[in-house]
């Protein structure tokens, strides 16, 4: 298929049935104990710097690895899988002096994703596989200091973020992805300027692909690490005219329903969630079983709040099987048709009228 025959392939799947998104890539990398060794392979050995938890260099360093954890997912019954890109920008990967693979590390993750996505539909061709390019929030945040003692300081500027987003999204679209995703955003000013990068990455690519956007509720107060409730977060967010928008990571299922509830209700688009296997215990593990986590997301879809589901940090491909067998007995929700009103958004929504 061509990248059009897909977009209009999963728009009518989403339309159709629950879409299933894959689960945890960086857990699964875990599962495999790599060594320093491992994580540089022949074409790193030499690297003046430790590369050991650098994740996203695995898809130039072991693509056969990364290529196996897409292909699980898709055994396993995902729709979509997320490229392995998920700090693979020059802002994160200066951590370990490696800002010029960035563009790279981009075209080759998408490029694994799609050939593991297109030998799927081969074997399915009733069932299409996708591939999202994602975007993760950075290892910066535009809104906070992190200075306690100079609150106006900023270690990052919105400039140097989208910036770094366009080179990310070019590297991604040019690689084959079907859909970006801009996720797990924890300051709604540094997925600002993702959105405004992707869409100058469409323009300067000639084309426009879906765009998905995933928030994260840092703990049970309910807000984004900048303070915003979900709601305002979707005001902030829906300019960018999204796919669909939702929530991942940080809260397991039976933590964050009520968040991924507060933005069905009022999302005239697509709802999506992936929350994690739990919450890590004090050996940082997540202990939630497949079974667990299913029987909490069920009644999310039974409910209605799902369109787009699949699991974050912790979940494995066992995971997403027995998701997708829970929630597949459901139709897909029906984008909210809220009034026509002012609505605009601080850390609180605002609606006029």
């Amino acid at each position: 298929m061509t990248r059009e025959q897909r977009i209009a392939a999963l728009k009518a799947t989403v339309a159709r049935r629950i879409v299933v998104i894959d689960g945890g890539m960086g857990t699964e990398i875990q599962t495999r104990k790599l060594s320093e060794e491992d994580y540089r392979g022949p074409r790193f050995k030499d690297w003046h710097r430790d590369v050991k938890g650098n994740n996203d260099l695995l898809v130039l360093s072991q693509p056969a690895l990364i290529r196996e954890i897409h292909d699980s997912y898709f055994a396993a019954g995902s729709d979509i899988v997320e490229t392995n890109t998920f700090n693979a920008q020059v802002i994160s990967m200066a951590d370990y002096g490696m800002e010029e693979f960035a563009y790279e590390i981009n075209l080759e993750a998408a490029k694994i994703a799609r050939a593991a996505a297109d030998g799927w539909t081969a074997k399915t061709p009733d069932q299409p596989r996708f591939v999202a390019g994602a975007l993760g929030p950075t290892n910066r945040t535009a809104s906070i200091s992190p200075d306690v003692n100079n609150p106006g300081f900023r270690n990052v500027s919105f400039d140097e973020l989208r910036s770094a987003y366009f080179e990310q999204a070019k590297g991604l679209i040019e690689g084959g992805a079907d859909v970006l995703l801009i996720e797990t955003v924890f300051d709604t000013l540094n997925a600002k300027a993702a959105g405004v990068a992707v869409l100058e990455a469409f323009d300067d690519k000639g084309i426009e692909l879906p765009l998905m956007i995933s928030g994260t509720i840092t703990d049970r107060s309910g807000r984004t690490l900048s303070g915003q409730t979900p709601e305002a977060f979707w005001y902030s967010m829906r300019h960018l005219k999204p796919f669909a928008i939702g929530l991942n990571c940080a809260l397991g299922a039976e933590a964050m329903r009520p968040y991924i509830a507060e933005i069905a209700a009022i999302a005239d688009t697509y709802v999506l969630a992936y929350p994690n296997a739990g919450l890590p215990n004090a050996m940082g593990e997540y202990d939630e079983t497949p079974h667990d986590m299913s029987c909490q997301i069920e009644p999310w879809a039974r409910d209605g709040l799902l369109n787009i589901v699949g699991g974050c940090c912790g979940s494995t491909p066992g995971h997403i099987a027995e998701i997708k067998a829970h929630v597949s007995k459901h139709p897909p929700r029906k984008p909210a048709q809220p009034p026509v009103k002012m609505r605009l958004s601080g850390l609180e929504p605002f609606v006029h009228g």
